[in-house]
């Protein structure tokens, strides 16, 4: 990872998108596992067809957690001030989450240098799912 400076990043700037693999049943599973989510309607079809839905889908915090990814990416985890986010849409079976994050403010907070970064999560088919934001210190 290439060190972030305060005053090269620019408002406008774009992270490195992150492109996730189809969303499967085993990817369920794993984030259950991983998570200590183990809400049935993720993992189990007849609970979810029972509740309406045509099949499980994708835990919410999955979701944030890929944003997360996204974050991190571009920058430490240990410059990470502020992180939020808003469900948008349920991410079903076969979505190809595709992460974005974009820098839309340069301001002060607490003493630091920070950007705010606007997030968003969206599938094959550009429907979102998560918007959020975040901010982040730069040295």
């Amino acid at each position: 990872m290439k060190p972030l400076e305060f005053d090269k990043v620019r408002i406008g700037d774009e992270l490195p998108p992150l492109q996730l693999p189809p969303v499967t049943r085993t990817t369920l599973a794993l984030f259950a596992g991983a998570s200590g989510d183990h809400n049935p309607i993720h993992i189990d079809t007849d609970v979810a067809r029972k509740s309406g839905m045509p099949d499980v889908f994708a835990q919410g915090m999955l979701g944030m957690a890929w944003l997360g990814r996204l974050l991190s990416g571009w920058a430490p985890q240990s410059r990470l001030r502020r992180f939020e986010a808003r469900f948008q849409g349920i991410t079903h079976l076969g979505n190809a989450m595709r992460c974005t994050g974009r820098v839309v403010e340069k301001l002060e907070h607490d003493g630091e240098r920070c950007v705010r970064i606007e997030l968003q999560s969206a599938n094959q088919f550009g429907q979102t799912k998560i918007v959020g934001e975040a901010l982040v210190a730069l040295p």
